[in-house]
């Protein structure tokens, strides 16, 4: 760990800088404010819902850390120089996690050669693009924390989701190649693969649908944002500097 950096166990991510992309609401918005508890500086990332991450700010700046919201399309390469160039006015980043994304349910056979690129941009290049351009740093500092936001059809693969499977699935393959990477430069890179968790993701499924997943998860239930917002935590924290290149799934059980 940086010698600037103050470990406390209760606050063991004190003045690390924490990058979260995607940060405005669901997921994203709990690892924010879990890393801003933890005493990270948190920059929300958000793209639409600009009310939203100032909210998601302020909830964090209660906590007694620093946090700046910063709209970006980390699609574009153009956006992801932006918010890290912002992200410097807190720190030099230690922690990215690449949270943004979009999903998808629909047959191969009905998904066009748009909706494919769409889900790979969105779901796979976003996070090629922030590791890449926060990596020198944290190749300088020799420390870093990448946690990569995957999903349970990553790992098993979603009928109906064969487009949303794959972007994720190649994101698990990316976190474990770039872990052999820069492990030696200090840095670990690791994936959260979360299965079915109460966000704007389910809210296509009827309460019926959803009392069947529920039934379908041996704890009972379905999962939410602080299940993977606390899977994210360990894997920031100096604890998990013997974790890398792997993939934590908080799915209660429903892929095993």
């Amino acid at each position: 760990m940086p010698a600037d950096f103050s470990f406390s166990t209760t606050r063991p991510l004190f003045g690390q800088v924490a990058v979260v992309t995607g940060a405005s609401r669901g997921i994203g918005r709990s690892i924010a404010i879990a890393l801003a508890r933890a005493g990270a500086y948190v920059v929300v990332n958000y793209f639409h819902s600009r009310d939203a991450a100032n909210e998601v700010v302020q909830i964090c700046r209660d906590s007694g850390t620093k946090a700046i919201a910063v709209k970006a399309d980390v699609t574009l390469p153009q956006d992801v120089e932006f918010l890290f160039q912002k992200a410097n006015e807190l720190g030099t980043p230690a922690i990215l996690v690449n949270n943004a994304g979009i999903a998808s349910a629909k047959l191969l056979l009905d998904t066009s050669l748009e909706e494919w690129e769409s889900l790979i941009k969105s779901n796979l290049t976003a996070s090629f693009l922030c590791a890449k351009t926060v990596l020198p740093q944290m190749i300088s500092n020799r420390y870093g924390r990448v946690i990569n936001i995957s999903s349970i059809w990553g790992l098993a693969g979603g009928s109906y989701e064969v487009a949303y499977s794959a972007s994720k699935g190649g994101l698990i393959a990316f976190t474990k190649a770039l872990a052999k990477e820069v492990g030696p430069s200090g840095i670990t890179v690791n994936a959260v693969a979360p299965g079915a968790i109460e966000t704007d993701m389910l809210n296509a499924l009827t309460a019926d649908d959803k009392q069947v997943l529920e039934e379908q998860t041996p704890v009972g239930r379905i999962g939410l944002p602080e299940d993977v917002a606390h899977a994210v935590l360990f894997l920031a924290s100096p604890s998990a500097s013997f974790m890398t290149g792997q993939v934590i799934s908080p799915n209660g059980g429903l892929v095993i």
